[in-house]
């Protein structure tokens, strides 16, 4: 089992960037897919990018595919969302997630186990 806890989110110009953080801790021993997942008012959850907790290879082909990257620092227990050229259409809250002994290409919500509180991200100026 692994506890999620993300940080880094706030109210942001268009057109900046913003990275977020999100802390592993527990069993980080484990073989993870992690990923983000970012939740608009009013809309569902969807999957932006994922990242082999092991291995280090990464999908970023989800909604914000080409501006959002996704990389992770097992030395820090962290997992990172590195986002540019903001829009207010990347208004949400992000959420990371971890799948044992899951795809990095898997992109429907339930097949994560395991998730933080969310973080807020606002795009506005």
């Amino acid at each position: 089992q692994v506890e999620l806890v993300e940080s880094g989110g706030g109210l942001v110009q268009p057109g900046t960037s913003q990275t977020l953080s999100c802390l592993v801790s527990g069993r980080t021993d484990g073989s993870y897919a992690m990923a983000w997942f970012r939740q608009a008012p009013g809309k569902e959850r969807t999957f932006v990018a994922a990242i082999s907790w092991i291995g280090g290879a990464s999908n970023d082909a989800g909604s914000a595919k080409g501006r959002f990257t996704i990389s992770r620092d097992m030395s820090k227990n962290t997992v990172y969302l590195h986002m540019i050229s903001l829009r207010p259409d990347d208004t949400a809250v992000y959420f990371c997630a971890a799948s044992e002994y899951g795809s990095i290409f898997d992109v429907a919500s339930d097949k994560y186990q395991y998730w933080g509180q969310g973080t807020q991200v606002t795009v506005s100026s």
